[in-house]
């Protein structure tokens, strides 16, 4: 899922996102105001500028703003290794590990602290709880009382009593996040016929002027155009020089989407530049450079971690017809990284990992070099 995550990696785009969190050094936190956020669920994380992180509130249908004064910079930031970090996380908040799930996970790109969003028990009475990882294995709460923070509601949210096939609709109001250039990007379901979507949100929040659209992709596994099936995980990218946004749905097409399409109240098409096979859901991705190409990296749950080269991208041809097996951009599976659920990025060549290598086993943080 979701997702983080705010994904730093050193594309075009995402260096100037890192351009712009510099020349916003000091002002994003200005029109926040401290107090107590009424967060309902803590779900997808993605970084923003000044040490400032992104919560996707899938029960309160909201996104909100907090201000972690995390800001130490640290050029050489220090590999990560935490053994069984949900029995961890159970011991310092008094719970059974049965009681935890981590939902999402983001780097802070300026001291390489990790974050996770947690939830102390299941389902829509959870508690929602954001925890705090730093280089030297030391894990604490990061209290979400009497901070800066900001909120934006989300604008036609399924209902919370919304009934759904599997997941509730609610539960997938926000599936992935990411902020570059000066906005929030939100993926996930509206109340809407259309119900799958991405939106826009300019930050600092101002309340109104959201651009959102519903999205249309064609399904090659499924044969047939769908438009309600959620992203399930993105990251931000510039083809030809113009901003994208690359999304990876459940059984598992992949989509381009110009971000310049997203505009308010329109119903845009995706192009499905690739299947990657069915029976699978994509869990988190990233996007990074080596040896002069980028790629994205990604994580399945059925079908390992997948390493896409973005060459021919630009110019792929739409998937529009069924497919059996595989078709369009290739992929590496990396067989060294299996059972990964979650990843950000450390650095230009290195990326944090969730992984859980025994489905009944515990689930570990390790630091891997990017392949």
């Amino acid at each position: 899922m979701i997702g983080n995550r705010t994904r730093m990696a050193l594309t075009m785009a995402l260096i100037g996102m890192s351009l712009q969190t510099a020349a916003w050094a000091g002002e994003p936190a200005a029109g926040l105001k401290r107090g107590t956020p009424d967060v309902k669920s803590a779900g997808p994380l993605g970084f923003g500028p000044d040490g400032i992180l992104f919560i996707g509130d899938t029960q309160g249908a909201a996104l909100f703003a907090i201000d972690t004064g995390d800001r130490s910079a640290s050029l050489d930031k220090k590999p990560v290794e935490i053994k069984d970090i949900v029995g961890k996380a159970a011991a310092l908040l008094g719970a059974s590990a049965k009681q935890i799930m981590i939902n999402d996970m983001a780097v802070n790109p300026i001291s390489g602290n990790i974050y996770f969003s947690l939830s102390r028990g299941r389902g829509p009475d959870s508690t929602p709880i954001l925890l705090k990882a730093t280089a030297d294995g030391k894990v604490e709460e990061f209290a979400l009382e009497n901070v800066p923070f900001a909120k934006a509601e989300l604008p036609n949210a399924p209902s919370a009593k919304a009934q759904g096939r599997g997941a509730s609709p609610r539960s997938e109001s926000i599936t992935d996040i990411a902020f570059v250039d000066g906005r929030v990007f939100l993926a996930g379901l509206s109340n809407e016929e259309f119900s799958s979507r991405l939106i826009a949100i300019p930050f600092p929040f101002s309340g109104d002027g959201f651009d959102g659209a519903a999205i249309e992709i064609y399904h090659g596994a499924h044969g047939q155009f769908e438009t309600k099936s959620p992203v399930r995980t993105f990251v931000p990218y510039r083809l030809d020089d113009k901003p994208y946004l690359l999304a990876a749905y459940t059984c598992t097409p992949l989509v381009k989407v110009a971000v310049s399409d997203l505009k308010a109240g329109a119903h845009v098409k995706g192009t499905t530049i690739a299947e990657l096979g069915n029976r699978n859901r994509p869990l988190d991705m990233v996007v990074y450079q080596k040896d002069g190409k980028d790629f994205l990296l990604l994580a399945n749950s059925s079908r390992g971690v997948m390493k896409i080269p973005t060459e021919g991208a630009s110019s792929a041809p739409g998937i529009t017809a069924h497919v059996n097996g595989t078709k369009g951009l290739g992929y590496e599976t990396i067989d060294s990284l299996k059972g990964v659920l979650q990843m950000d990025q450390l650095d230009g060549r290195r990326a944090v990992v969730l992984v859980q290598r025994d489905p009944s086993g515990s689930i570990d943080l390790l630091t891997i070099d990017l392949p």
